[in-house]
């Protein structure tokens, strides 16, 4: 059994009367989680919509209690770090990572990034050593597989692409990964939505066939390794 850790950032929800109003990236988790249960039935799921309940963003007392001994902080500093501490706990059961995430003026939800900073903390999920030299740090946690699902509502934003410069999602998460324990990476996303032309509607088909895929990929990898 694995554990599966969902993570939804978009601020829209998906079960609007309206559907032009769903969030197409929760659209995608839902279908991805829906095609890994049926292959992976006994598998745990870990779920937080951030876009709905966000993380409280840090501040300097949380960096303070960050940076204070485990053993000399105060019970305020305790409470401070209570949702950094359950975040933590929630990505260190996991072995599958997937994150959900529209493109917001180029880069990630606020959201998200909130979660990023209550998690990537030192001596948590990553340590520091400034006897490594100019790159003291280093994750703590590894062998984690991180599945990207995206939407934006313009094009060319992948390895090649007219706007590949412009994208500040997928390659920032990529980069922040590596303090999250993964190893592995896979990204399937959703562009043309506000053209909502042909273009549009192909995307979205292609993207549910790449999940098609990608889970039946991962689903063989996995039943290979254990068998």
């Amino acid at each position: 059994m694995k554990t599966v850790l969902h993570i939804d950032s978009s601020v829209r929800r998906s079960d609007n009367s309206v559907t032009s109003y769903n969030s197409i990236s929760k659209d995608l988790g839902a279908l991805f989680m829906d095609k890994w249960m049926s292959r992976n039935h006994q598998d745990k799921v870990i779920y937080r919509d951030l876009g709905l309940n966000p993380p409280e963003f840090i501040c300097q007392d949380w960096i303070a209690a960050v940076f204070t001994q485990e053993e000399k902080r105060s019970p305020v500093q305790e409470a401070l770090l209570a949702l950094s501490d359950t975040l933590i706990s929630e990505l260190e059961q996991a072995d599958l990572i997937v994150i959900t995430a529209p493109m917001y003026n180029y880069g990630m939800p606020a959201c998200l990034k909130a979660w990023f900073d209550q998690v990537v903390r030192v001596d948590k999920t990553f340590s520091f050593d400034l006897g490594r030299g100019d790159f003291p740090l280093e994750p703590i946690m590894s062998g984690k597989t991180l599945i990207l699902l995206t939407s934006s509502g313009e094009f060319g934003f992948a390895s090649g692409g007219i706007r590949e410069q412009m994208n500040h999602l997928g390659p920032h998460v990529k980069l922040l990964s590596k303090y999250l324990g993964v190893s592995d990476i896979h990204e399937v996303g959703v562009e043309y939505q506000e053209f909502s032309d042909h273009r549009h509607e192909q995307s979205i088909q292609d993207a549910q066939q790449g999940i098609n895929e990608l889970v039946k990929c991962l689903s063989d990898e996995l039943a290979m390794a254990t068998s």
